[in-house]
């Protein structure tokens, strides 16, 4: 019986696949990129800085897609719904949240099966987030 050694493919996370750190902090900075100059957007976004925000949603994406746990260590359960229910999030903001995210993904790179796996999260995250009709 022929074992798999330790560290290969088959015992890699998600995040370990496609880069670690370094690959979730490329994509979220490009994103906040888009975001710092959409006039729909950048008002959900109220600290003048976006960097705090940027670092909170890099360590959660890390954590999501099996690096440290370093989010939950510093700010407890995500709940994502529960800290974007003071924001509108209508159709528009949707929209406008996952082209940043489209141009932010697509500038990675990644495989086909990689790319697709992280763009389908981020349909279903955008969509779950949606709390006001328009």
């Amino acid at each position: 019986m022929n074992e798999i050694p330790r560290g290969t493919l088959q015992e890699q996370t998600f995040y370990e696949q496609v880069g670690g750190e370094e690959t979730f902090r490329r994509l979220v900075h490009r994103f906040y990129q888009g975001i710092a100059e959409d006039p729909l957007l950048r008002p959900m976004y109220p600290e003048d800085d976006l960097g705090p925000a940027e670092e909170r949603f890099t360590l959660f994406l890390i954590q999501y897609w099996g690096g440290p746990r370093t989010y939950s260590d510093q700010r407890g359960h995500p709940r994502l719904r529960m800290r974007h229910a003071p924001f509108a999030v209508d159709s528009a903001a949707h929209d406008a949240w996952l082209g940043h995210m489209r141009v932010a993904v697509d500038e990675l790179g990644l495989d086909e099966a990689h790319e697709r796996q992280l763009w389908d999260y981020f349909v279903y995250a955008a969509a779950s987030m949606v709390n006001t009709a328009g």
